[in-house]
């Protein structure tokens, strides 16, 4: 395994009072590898930006610790640990150019001026920004100082490089350009960046594992993969994902050949015994009550099937998304090919058991995906 670049250990942030204020981060920990690229996701108010802000010395840690590079930076300014942040308010010194404010970190360093040249003229034209190099902040728009805020931020040597929302003013096109060469430019470098975004295209894009935040929480910490195919809770299962996972509550019961699920209209989901581990099928009937979800891309239209009744249909251009009344509440399933249905239109789905994901409806957690029991 690589070596931790930098370790959180059950850090909090109170404002105000330890134990009184208001709690923003509770007992979060992390190790990030050395060379990878984490995203910190959540929506607003999560707590993303203040452990991100804590990781740089902006903010104070109430308990806890945090290293980098071996070292306990929790207690020191952050001058002398050794982070390069991008910042969403872009903070450019508006007395000088755009190509001085990338610079500054590198002349203060008392690099040579050709190497400073060539390296300022490298990350320019990566980010797209080499025409402004001569401008002031004030005269350029805010997408251009967002990426010339990261540019000074990622042309620095620093052991650890701190973005938060560092595309959030970008056009779409452009967004997904700069993306892959971020990502590119990082890894080929060996850097190891803390990426702070509500954006979970942009998690999944750049990140190698994803740390998804909720009320000041860490809901999970894994590959992108593994947050979209096992869900650790109810609430990752159907923040990540777009269109989001459908769920649906059910009560679960046995017969001597199936496991039947009774939905809230009184229609049954009914699934041979065999589909289900011993373990699973005993936790599913012993805990009774259950939530269900499928990802809306394993929902399939079939000739037989549980009824639904068409809401909606749309298509984007590459796929339709198909919204249709079932089990008392809603279904959406996506579909690669136009789909000829029209509202009120009865359809017939099929859920395989492989795509079930189960959950403890009174805690979150999740109880299986597949056929595979949550240990």
């Amino acid at each position: 395994m690589s070596e931790a670049m930098l370790e959180i250990s059950n850090v909090d942030k109170f404002y105000g009072p330890i134990d009184v204020g208001v709690h923003a981060v509770k007992n979060v920990s992390l190790d990030v590898a050395r060379g990878d690229i984490i995203a910190l996701l959540g929506s607003s108010g999560c707590g993303k930006t203040s452990t991100l802000r804590m990781i740089a010395g902006f903010e104070e840690v109430s308990r806890g610790s945090i290293s980098i590079a071996g070292r306990e930076v929790q207690t020191l300014p952050p001058v002398k640990r050794n982070v390069a942040m991008a910042f969403e308010g872009y903070s450019l010194y508006p007395t000088v150019t755009v190509r001085d404010n990338i610079a500054f970190a590198l002349k203060s360093s008392g690099r040579p001026a050709a190497e400073i040249a060539e390296k300022v003229a490298e990350i320019a034209e990566m980010l797209e920004i080499t025409d402004i190099l001569e401008r002031f902040p004030s005269s350029i728009s805010g997408g251009q100082q967002q990426r010339a805020s990261l540019a000074r931020a990622l042309i620095r040597d620093a052991d650890l490089y701190l973005l938060d929302e560092p595309m959030g003013q970008l056009e779409p096109q452009l967004r997904t350009l700069l993306r892959g060469r971020i990502k590119y430019y990082i890894k080929e470098r060996g850097l190891t960046a803390i990426l702070v975004t509500h954006d979970q295209t942009e998690a999944n894009a750049l990140a190698d594992k994803i740390a998804v935040m909720e009320d000041g929480e860490m809901q999970q910490y894994a590959s992108p993969e593994e947050i979209k195919d096992a869900p650790a809770n109810l609430f990752t299962g159907t923040f990540v994902g777009e269109p989001p996972m459908n769920v649906f509550p059910a009560q679960a019961t046995a017969s001597d050949k199936a496991l039947v699920f009774a939905l809230q209209d009184g229609s049954e989901l009914s699934f041979p015994k065999s589909s289900f581990a011993a373990a699973l099928h005993d936790r599913i009937v012993g805990l009774g009550k259950v939530t269900l979800g499928v990802r809306p891309y394993a929902v399939h239209r079939k000739e037989t099937g549980a009824a639904a009744r068409v809401l909606a249909n749309q298509w984007l251009g590459d796929q339709s998304h198909i919204a249709a009344e079932f089990a008392g509440g809603a279904l959406v399933l996506v579909e690669h090919d136009r789909a000829d249905l029209a509202e009120g239109d009865q359809i017939a789905v099929q859920l395989d058991p492989d795509d079930l994901h189960i959950f403890d409806p009174q805690t979150g957690a999740a109880i299986s995906h597949g056929a595979s029991l949550v240990r």
